[in-house]
């Protein structure tokens, strides 16, 4: 699962993402809607938290942009700004769910958990590819009935191909989705992830192809 966290102040966001780090959740902090509106629009995000009180405006003014471009993207609103006006103003702009500051982090992550079991608004929830079945929703995968045990970033990974099954995701497409803003990544790290996953699918039915100069493409064996 990766996040977008929009927040700018310095020790709420390193609390945050730390949190949501021990859960395996891979998150980019941003401090600005400029940015945020930038990332957002993406297409490799699980859900955004959305501060209000930002440098550069209000955080509901990005909710409106969003839901034209990616309808069914969870939002969450983080703020201190706690009133049941703010809350309605909130919910009413587009937010899926709305925060008031200060509040636990197990809340916080029950909240994620509970917006993403909720069916996506567009889409089907299993993507299929040969004998490979990937469920979009649990985020699992398995291969005639048995369920693959795949690490963090092979399953990120596998979740951006499949979802683009039969065309070419370009490589950096895949770095973004499958490491964060802030991480180093070595010049082979996204090949030694994808030939792991390779080993992994064998008896799936699936070749996952490299085009190069370009990126990598997921098709069903001939």
């Amino acid at each position: 699962m990766r996040i977008l966290l929009v927040e700018d102040e310095t020790d709420m966001a390193r609390a945050l993402m730390a949190a949501l780090n021990r859960q395996d959740i891979v998150v980019d902090h941003v401090s600005t809607l400029g940015i945020a509106e930038e990332a957002a629009l993406s297409d490799v995000y699980d859900a955004v938290l959305l501060d209000r009180k930002l440098p550069d405006g209000d955080g509901l003014s990005l909710i409106p942009i969003l839901r034209r471009v990616r309808k069914g993207l969870p939002i969450i609103v983080l703020s201190a700004l706690g009133s049941s006006d703010h809350r309605v103003a909130g919910l009413d702009t587009g937010a899926d769910d709305y925060l008031s500051k200060p509040f636990s982090t197990d809340e916080l992550l029950a909240r994620i958990r509970a917006i993403l079991r909720r069916p996506a608004d567009l889409g089907e929830t299993f993507a299929t590819v040969g004998k490979l079945r990937f469920n979009l929703s649990e985020r699992c995968a398995e291969v005639d009935g048995a369920v693959l045990d795949l690490t963090r970033r092979e399953m990120l990974a596998l979740e951006i191909l499949i979802r683009r099954a039969g065309r070419i995701v370009p490589r950096s497409a895949l770095e973004e989705a499958v490491y964060g803003f802030d991480e180093e990544i070595a010049s082979n790290a996204l090949d030694a992830n994808i030939s792991r996953l390779r080993g992994k699918l064998s008896g799936a039915s699936v070749n996952i192809h490299a085009i190069r100069g370009l990126g990598y493409v997921i098709q069903a064996s001939p």
